[in-house]
């Protein structure tokens, strides 16, 4: 977590702008004192949305050049928040990477896919739902940046993130059925073993440019919203760039008759455990509760339930 890296806080939402003499971290107003304890002493916390970026950069009168890795940043999040503010410049290596030399050596989580039963679509019926869709507007291939949109489209699941299954990476599908498929090489191992994900092309992000390269038409259909800078201006390199919203948030929307089934299934599960909650809060001397001994009581409820995954 390199917002943590460098502000040593821990929030789950935040960003920071980091100058020669001043520091600025941006939270919204769930973590404006976790923010203060944890990061005040050499940030000035801001909170979302009383200010945003352009409230401490209007001062410079363009003078200011910021820095930023075109890895991590969308051309849309530039436009909205720095560019009519400051200069912009790409840098080709993470600073934050360069200066924390002692990364935490994780354990690989693999990827691991839903079964149809769990998912109530199969991965071919939603790609060729997708398929479809794109031919409609004569789009060639369309790259799924958002990960939360690959998790759904092929019924994968990870371990990436502490509090969602979603899985760290990308794909790119072809009008042709085709797959390549972006992330850690260690992460897929057991997915690479499934009939339904043995025929997709897996990648490393570094290949990126190779891969774009390599494949047929014209027309590249991005999400400006979740797409990098540095994988928009390779694409643009090779074809003519169409942006839409991405088709999966629409498509995942509409629910299925199994996971309506499986929602009202985890509420009325869930309902069990905040009953438990409520009658022990109201049977508990309340002067005494503070709010991490309330969540750390219902997270205990929660866990009492043999399908309880994580937070």
């Amino acid at each position: 977590d390199r917002l943590k890296t460098i502000s040593n806080f821990s929030g789950s939402a935040g960003f920071a702008i980091v100058l020669k003499k001043e520091n600025f971290l941006f939270v919204d107003g769930r973590y404006t004192i976790q923010a203060k304890i944890q990061s005040g002493k050499f940030f000035k916390i801001l909170e979302i949305p009383k200010f945003w970026p352009k409230d401490v950069l209007k001062k410079y009168n363009k003078k200011l050049t910021l820095g930023f890795d075109p890895q991590l940043f969308t051309n849309n999040i530039l436009k909205r928040h720095f560019n009519n503010y400051c200069k912009t410049s790409l840098i080709k290596d993470n600073f934050i990477d360069l200066i924390h030399k002692e990364k935490t050596k994780n354990s690989v989580n693999l990827f691991y896919n839903l079964s149809n039963k769990i998912a109530g679509e199969s991965v071919g019926s939603k790609i060729n739902r997708l398929i479809k869709k794109i031919k409609s507007k004569n789009i060639d291939n369309i790259f799924i940046s958002a990960p939360e949109n690959v998790a759904w489209l092929l019924n994968l699941r990870g371990k990436d993130n502490p509090f969602s299954p979603i899985p760290n990476c990308k794909i790119i599908l072809t009008k042709n059925k085709k797959i390549c498929f972006f992330s850690c090489p260690k992460k897929i191992k057991k997915i690479k073993k499934n009939e339904t994900y043995k025929h997709f092309k897996y990648c490393e992000y570094k290949e990126f440019s190779k891969i774009i390269s390599k494949l047929n038409g014209k027309k590249f259909c991005i999400d400006n919203a979740t797409c990098s800078v540095s994988n928009e201006s390779i694409i643009k390199s090779f074809f003519n760039i169409t942006s839409y919203v991405d088709p999966c948030y629409m498509m995942k929307s509409i629910k299925n008759s199994t996971e309506i089934k499986n929602m009202t299934k985890a509420h009325i599960e869930d309902g069990f455990a905040l009953t438990k909650f409520i009658f022990w809060i109201k049977n508990t001397n309340k002067k005494k509760i503070t709010e991490i001994d309330a969540q750390n009581k219902l997270e205990k409820f929660r866990k009492l339930n043999k399908n309880y995954l994580f937070p």
